[in-house]
C-alpha cells in the first residue's frame, strides 16, 4: 500500500511538473505584455514558478529549469532566457524555507515580507544579467536611449521588484483556493465506500465490533 502511494505521489508530481512548464511557458508567449520604454511585463508570467515554488524545492528547480529550456528552444533572445535562468535562484530559495517554515504563508505580514524578500532575490541576478549585456553593447537601442539608470535600474530592477509582488499575490490566492479545494475533496473521497485505506479500515473494525 505505501508502496502503490509513493508511486501516485510520484505520478502527481510529475503531472503537475509537466503542467506548470507547459504553462510558464505559454504564458509570457500569449498572454498580453505591459510595456513601459524598453522593457516589458508580462502578467502572471511566474505564477507557475511561485506555484512550483509552494510545493517543493524539487518541482521549482524542474519548472525553472523547463522553462528556461522552453524559452531556449523557442528561439527568444538569449538575454530572456539567461533572465529565465536565474529563476532557478529564487524559486529554490523561497522553496527549501517553506519546506523549513510552512507556516509564513499562514499570515498576512509574514507571506508579505516573504514576498517581497522573493522578489528582491528573484531581481537582483536578471538585473546583473541584463548589466553584461547592456555593457557589452547587446541590448537594443531603446535601452542606450534611455540611459543604464532609466532602464535596467529602475524598469527592469524596481519595475522587475513590482511585478514579482504581483505575480506572487496571484500566485498566492490561487495556491490558497486550491489547498482549500483539496481539503474538502479528500474527507469526501475517504467517506465513499472505498474511497481510501482509512475508510477501508474503519469498516473492517465496524465488522468487527
Amino acid at each position: 500500500m505505501d508502496r502503490e502511494k509513493s508511486r501516485e505521489n510520484r505520478l502527481q508530481t510529475t503531472v503537475l511538473t509537466a503542467l506548470l512548464i507547459a504553462v510558464g511557458i505559454v504564458i509570457p508567449i500569449f498572454f498580453p505584455k505591459i510595456v513601459i520604454g524598453p522593457a516589458s511585463f508580462t502578467l502572471a508570467s511566474h505564477v507557475p514558478i511561485f506555484i512550483a515554488m509552494f510545493l517543493s524545492p524539487g518541482v521549482a528547480v524542474a519548472v525553472s529549469l523547463g522553462t528556461t529550456l522552453g524559452f531556449f528552444l523557442s528561439g527568444l533572445p538569449l538575454v530572456v532566457t539567461l533572465r529565465a535562468l536565474t529563476h532557478v535562484i529564487f524559486a529554490s530559495v523561497g522553496a527549501v524555507m517553506l519546506k523549513r517554515r510552512p507556516g509564513i504563508l499562514d499570515s498576512a505580514a509574514s507571506s508579505t515580507w516573504f514576498g517581497l524578500l522573493m522578489a528582491v532575490i528573484h531581481e537582483v541576478p536578471e538585473v546583473l544579467v541584463v548589466t553584461f549585456f547592456f555593457f557589452g553593447g547587446l541590448m537594443t537601442k531603446a535601452y542606450y536611449s534611455s540611459g543604464y539608470m532609466m532602464s535596467v535600474l529602475l524598469l527592469v530592477g524596481l519595475g522587475g521588484v513590482v511585478h514579482s509582488m504581483v505575480d506572487y499575490s496571484i500566485s498566492l490566492a490561487v495556491w490558497k483556493g486550491v489547498s482549500r479545494a483539496l481539503r474538502q475533496v479528500r474527507p469526501a473521497a475517504a467517506a465513499r465506500p472505498g474511497g481510501s485505506a482509512s475508510a477501508a479500515g474503519r469498516g473492517g473494525e465496524d465488522e468487527k465490533k
